[in-house]
């Protein structure tokens, strides 16, 4: 906090606040005859006058144009965030409503589709919901089904509930037989390990068979091996991107970067990289406080280039993945930063039902 900004008084500070949503409704500066009249500060237009001067030397708002009147700086909108020490949460029926709606998902694609959709209906903002990562994931379950004598299906699941899946072509006919001690075998090697240790748990799994039955056993430890390191890569999933276009006037020409930013799923891995970074989910940490420490960037603190002229806001949930939205820094803060905190622990929930299902399997 600078020092202009640590001397302004609570009431400049309800100035402030009436000015960011008067903005973030109307798109149009403030003055402050329309604040004395709408937001009933209990102090006449000249008092505004004169806090709106002294908001404006410690650069928490400026005059877009001569006559006009005010509109907030990102070091405004900063200070706003910093100083909402307590998010509203959401009232009984609004949670009730994403319940509703994200409920009846039957598995993690469709929870994570359902709840993009939503995030971005209720902010009105992009929303962005990374996919569990499975370097972070352990083993729940391995099946072995079989689709013919030398053709199986193996699916993996995870205690994040994400499936894999992959047909395999044998060496050897194999029996039913065979494939339950296969499965039950590999079942009891890697069954709540870290996917990172499932090559090293299986490495000597074949020996324990006869040279027939070794060729399928190193088939299918080798392709389960595979299925885990080659599903390790990241997902991030968009929707509402249509919302940005309905805000061109906050964007003006830097629209376009903006849009080709989020087609690019590198920029977005980057980005959720570093709310991971800032929020410290490392292994064995990512389950601590989820859904609990949001993460705000405004304006010129986004990492990304093109992403200058936008806000996030953040945080993390079960299988250290994130969920957030983005949008212009003319974005309702406070609903944005409730509404994400509220889907993000429904997903933690979500997660850890789905996790007690299978060990109940």
């Amino acid at each position: 906090m600078t020092r202009e900004e640590s001397r302004i008084e609570s009431r400049q500070l309800e100035v402030l606040r009436a000015i960011i949503e008067e903005f973030v409704a109307s798109s149009e500066p403030v003055g402050s005859k329309a604040l004395s009249g709408r937001r009933g500060l209990g102090v006449s237009p000249a008092t505004i006058r004169n806090d709106m001067a002294i908001l404006e030397d410690a650069g928490l708002i400026t005059q877009p144009h001569t006559s006009a009147g005010r509109i907030p700086t990102n070091r405004g909108y900063r200070l706003f965030v910093d100083r909402l020490a307590e998010v509203k949460p959401m009232s009984a029926a609004e949670r009730r409503a994403i319940e509703n709606f994200l409920e009846g998902a039957h598995d993690l694609d469709e929870i994570v589709t359902r709840t993009v959709r939503l995030l971005a209906q209720v902010t009105k903002q992009v929303a962005l919901v990374q996919y569990p990562s499975l370097t972070r994931s352990k083993v729940r379950h391995i099946e072995i089904i079989a689709l013919s004598p030398q053709r199986v299906m193996i699916v993996l699941i995870t205690d994040t509930g994400r499936v894999e899946q992959s047909v395999v072509e044998l060496g050897e006919s194999v029996t039913e037989e065979l494939l339950v001690d296969f499965r039950n075998r590999i079942n009891s090697m890697v069954e709540n390990q870290p996917l990172s240790v499932v090559g090293e748990r299986l490495a000597q799994f074949a020996t324990a068979y006869s040279p027939r039955d070794r060729i399928n056993a190193t088939i299918l430890v080798t392709s389960l091996i595979e299925l885990a390191v080659e599903k390790a890569e990241e997902r991030v999933v968009l929707a509402g991107t249509s919302n940005l276009v309905r805000s061109t006037n906050d964007f003006s020409a830097e629209i376009h970067s903006v849009l080709e930013a989020l087609e690019e799923q590198v920029v977005l891995l980057r980005l959720i990289s570093d709310i991971e970074s800032e929020q410290g989910l490392t292994p064995g940490r990512e389950q601590e406080n989820l859904a609990e420490t949001l993460t705000v960037r405004i304006g010129e603190e986004q990492s990304e280039a093109k992403l200058k002229t936008t806000s996030l806001v953040a945080t993390s949930y079960a299988g250290g993945a994130a969920v957030g939205v983005l949008g212009p820094t003319r974005m309702d803060y406070a609903n944005s930063m409730r509404s994400v905190r509220a889907v993000a622990r429904y997903l933690t929930r979500y997660l850890s039902q789905y996790s007690h299902e299978q060990r109940q399997a």
